[in-house]
């Protein structure tokens, strides 16, 4: 199975998107969920994460990067296998290719490298000029 990301397009800085990811072909309940973000020509980037649901995690249910906590917040909602992230204040740095990835463990924090899978296509953010 794999991810479907949707909800990208084009945003003002300081405006707002928000962006869903659809497991399609396997149960994503089981899974920690990460958003990740990508610029062209740079590494890939964990923005988020919100673990399974009645999983205890040593960092909470969701962990988000220094450079979005506060403006980010994601959820999940089991009954549609649909993750989101929800954007406020995007900044400059924030337009990029995000894509989901489930982790091989179910909460977050539960490995400084843990493995991630069920890769999407991504959706395009991209910033007005």
């Amino acid at each position: 199975g794999h991810f479907v990301e949707s909800g990208g397009g084009v945003v003002h800085a300081g405006g707002s998107l928000r962006l869903s990811c659809k497991a399609s072909g396997f149960n994503s309940k089981f899974y920690a969920i990460a958003w990740f973000r990508q610029v062209s020509g740079k590494g890939r980037e964990e923005v988020s994460c919100i673990s399974a649901s009645d999983v205890a995690s040593n960092v909470g249910p969701t962990s988000y990067a220094d450079s979005v906590k506060g403006r980010f917040t994601t959820s999940r909602d089991a009954a549609t296998r649909t993750i989101y992230l929800q954007t406020t204040t995007v900044q400059p740095e924030g337009a990029a290719v995000y894509s989901c990835g489930a982790s091989s463990y179910p909460a977050c924090g539960a490995s400084s490298e843990p493995l991630w899978g069920h890769w999407g296509q991504g959706t395009q953010v991209n910033l007005a000029s």
